[in-house]
């Protein structure tokens, strides 16, 4: 009978210490993770961010740039932004950078930006101002998007060539 206590007793330490210790290990996984998406997208931790966005673009960073790419093996800057705001959002978004500005798209001014609001940007050099590329705003000036020559990337808007391809910022409605 005593033999039996004995094995009863450590059986319970075992399943105590098994809960108790994956739960520890989990939370500084947890911990960890998140101190590697920031360090991943260059931004610093803050109390009121919202994680997942800045999580699953995490998960996209060098993915190449693929024009009319729409996975991970290849993506251009509008399926990026399509994919990330039906994840993390729940919204849809239309597949376009010039119809996500016209349609789902309230314009802001750049001093106006808040995380997840839509950077907007003319890359063609043509005079007449129109939109073909965009990507999200994060925070700390800094924008998750596509490049056609470094594929995902996080990229800041004081950069000068952003500031010469700046068109508007959008809050998507």
């Amino acid at each position: 009978m005593n033999k039996l206590i004995k094995l009863r007793d450590l059986l319970l330490w075992c399943l105590v210490l098994a809960f108790f210790g994956c739960g520890t290990s989990r939370h500084l996984e947890k911990k960890q993770d998140k101190k590697a998406v920031y360090e991943a997208l260059g931004l610093n931790k803050g109390r009121k961010d919202n994680f997942a966005l800045y999580k699953e673009a995490a998960g996209w960073l060098h993915v190449p740039h693929v024009d009319g790419g729409t996975s991970r093996k290849g993506t251009d800057c509008s399926f990026l932004v399509y994919t990330i705001y039906k994840t993390v959002y729940g919204k849809i978004l239309e597949r376009n950078s010039e119809e996500m500005l016209r349609y789902n798209c309230k314009r802001i001014r750049k001093k106006k930006l808040k995380e997840g609001d839509l950077v907007f940007f003319d890359t063609t050099g043509k005079p007449e101002s129109y939109v073909n590329h965009v990507g999200i705003y994060l925070k700390e000036n800094k924008f998750l998007h596509a490049s056609t020559s470094k594929g995902v990337v996080v990229s800041n808007l004081s950069d000068n060539y952003y500031l010469k391809t700046w068109v508007c910022g959008g809050r998507v409605k």
